[in-house]
């Protein structure tokens, strides 16, 4: 009933800089929290930052200062801009949102995006 859909992904150097983007559609009442959560190969899913209605945010202890978590509410999108980035920030990075969506009623929802693959290769 949501769809988010990501972009941004990509080939970077070490060092580089990528900017993700995720949108989300549907019969979206309200939005509370939306992040972004990584996964590299052979590990666990890690939430890398998240941000909350009124603006507060939180970011894993390995990404802080270097990446930094937007949303435009107005358009229903979060952004996540990925500086200085590393060998160790290769993963497929997810978006996750979470509010409440018109129906019958209003109903709590979570949403996953589909993935975007970030690589940091030299």
């Amino acid at each position: 009933q949501v769809q988010l859909v990501e972009s941004g992904g990509g080939l970077v150097q070490p060092g580089g800089s990528l900017r993700l983007s995720c949108a989300a559609s549907g019969r979206i009442f309200s939005i509370n929290v939306m992040g972004w959560y990584r996964q590299a190969p052979g590990k666990q899913r890690e939430l890398v930052a998240d941000i909350r209605n009124g603006g507060n945010t939180n970011y894993a202890d390995s990404v802080k200062g270097r990446f930094t978590i937007s949303r435009d509410n107005a358009k229903n999108t979060v952004y996540l801009q990925m500086d200085s980035l590393k060998l160790e920030d290769t993963a497929v990075y997810y978006c996750n949102i979470g509010g409440r969506i018109m129906g019958s009623g209003y109903f709590p929802f979570t949403s996953w995006g589909p993935g975007t693959q970030v690589t940091v290769s030299s």
